[in-house]
């Protein structure tokens, strides 16, 4: 997911979500909109940098989290993005899984390499 700030929300503009977990027609379910509380990526923000998480559920900070419960969110990798001409924080990059994942190393290094892409895609755009 490639998720943008504003004060209130999170925005996802880069979102996949696998076909098993697409909302029913009631409209419940994964949506590109979710409150600045809910998530891991407010916690990536407030970090200033990577946040890894193999297995939410073993972090009492982060098991009761809405989202472990709307989406079945089980892992968690994330880091900030930034505007690159002024280094103000835009949002976050992050990859998530429904199952326990041991990140390790080139997790963080996935992550890393993917926000660099992303800000260097920014850039390109603001020329």
């Amino acid at each position: 997911m490639v998720n943008f700030r504003t004060d209130r929300h999170q925005f996802f503009a880069g979102l996949h979500v696998p076909a098993e977990l697409v909302p029913a027609s009631d409209g419940d379910g994964v949506s590109r909109v979710m409150d600045l509380q809910h998530g891991y990526c407010p916690e990536v923000v407030g970090r200033g940098k990577a946040l890894v998480l193999d297995d939410v559920c073993a972090h009492p900070r982060f098991e009761s989290n809405e989202v472990v419960d709307l989406i079945g969110i089980r892992s968690y990798l994330g880091d900030v993005v930034h505007d690159p001409r002024t280094g103000i924080v835009l949002g976050t990059a992050c990859i998530v899984d429904t199952d326990r994942r041991a990140w390790g190393r080139a997790g963080l290094k996935l992550i890393k390499d993917a926000v660099a892409q992303i800000e260097a895609r920014i850039w390109e755009i603001g020329r």
